[in-house]
């Protein structure tokens, strides 16, 4: 990487992805409940179930998939702003889902939000 990125423009985008999968799937990202139930799902789910979650006819479930990548996508752009000394943040969805997927990560014992 040479150090230049438009991190903050990619979070913005991501953050209105994620924001439409949540209302698509009629999720409440102000229900701490809803969004760690959500977070336990992603974590348990395997690189296989989100491959099979994305290739779902059923839109919801693609939707769920979509979700869950849109997630590492944020993680990815947030750590590797991180390695070059760029804070960058995502807005308020994006920050109930990250709280839930890091609280879960800690309860599960695995110490590492990946979603």
């Amino acid at each position: 990487m040479s150090g230049f990125g438009h991190y903050d423009r990619t979070a913005k985008e991501v953050e209105r992805e994620i924001i439409k999968r949540c209302i698509l799937l009629r999720l409440d990202w102000r229900d701490a409940a809803t969004m760690r139930a959500l977070a336990r799902e992603a974590l348990e789910c395997t690189a296989e179930c989100r491959l099979g979650l994305l290739r779902a006819p059923d839109y919801a479930r693609r939707g769920k998939g979509e979700l869950f990548a849109l997630a590492e996508l944020m993680l990815n752009t947030m750590r590797q702003s991180a390695q070059i000394g760029v804070h960058t943040s995502g807005g308020p969805v994006w920050k109930a889902f990250g709280r839930a997927l890091y609280e879960e990560s800690l309860r599960a014992g695995t110490g590492t939000a990946k979603a």
